[in-house]
């Protein structure tokens, strides 16, 4: 069932987690590049490729896509396509919304927590012409990709706040799975979030309005 398009406000929010692609940052187009040329090398349709990697780590969605390949080669596959993605930023951009809100959030409790390694990361959101939060949780950070929910419980541990006060920023199915295992309310991002159900659901960050309370909480406007 998809959220409903009313107004909403989420409120005794402690700390924000923060996705990077299709949350902040729209790199889909360097992402179908890299995926589509890994798919040809394997034998793989293209279009089925895409349909499922958002969110994981490459060396996850890899034992997905090829469930009996040996996990070195995945870890070798992955590295390499960390070396693509990273060096090709082209139509790299910030997803609409996204600098006024993270300028809204420069000095409240917030966390990125993605499945980018730290030089995808600084590479995205340096093309996106996004500022790097202080407090950041990366591949490097973690043993296990989302939809495990480890990298949200180390993002709220960092920032010194329980996860049921934490709201994650999510645009994929296993994103939004983590946050929800990780016991977090979560507002859904784009498209692809739509249909599995967030807290709330924007189409971008335009239709976020964060206001700092005197309590020290945030409260998160979503408009319709």
């Amino acid at each position: 069932m998809a959220p409903t398009s009313t107004s909403q406000t989420l409120t005794a929010v402690k700390a924000l987690l923060l996705d990077m692609d299709g949350t902040l940052v729209n790199s889909d187009a360097v992402v179908e590049r890299c995926w589509r040329r890994w798919a040809d090398e394997n034998g793989l349709d293209g279009d089925s490729v895409i349909k499922i990697v958002h969110g994981r780590q490459g060396h996850a969605t890899m034992a997905v896509l090829l469930p009996d390949r040996p996990v070195a080669e995945n870890l070798a596959d992955n590295a390499r396509m960390l070396e693509w993605e990273t060096s090709d930023v082209a139509g790299v951009v910030p997803v609409q919304g996204a600098p006024e809100f993270m300028a809204a959030l420069a000095d409240l409790p917030h966390a990125l927590v993605t499945s980018a390694d730290r030089g995808l990361s600084r590479a995205r959101m340096d093309a996106a012409g996004l500022p790097m939060p202080r407090t950041r949780i990366t591949a490097e950070n973690v043993s296990a990709s989302k939809p495990d929910p480890e990298g949200f419980l180390k993002g709220a541990a960092e920032l010194g706040f329980a996860p049921a006060d934490c709201v994650a920023f999510e645009d994929s199915e296993v994103g939004i799975a983590a946050a929800r295992s990780a016991g977090m309310r979560v507002v859904g991002v784009g498209p692809r979030a739509a249909v599995h159900e967030p807290t709330a659901h924007v189409r971008d960050l335009t239709q976020v309005r964060v206001e700092a309370l005197p309590t020290g909480d945030i409260a998160l406007h979503i408009a319709p």
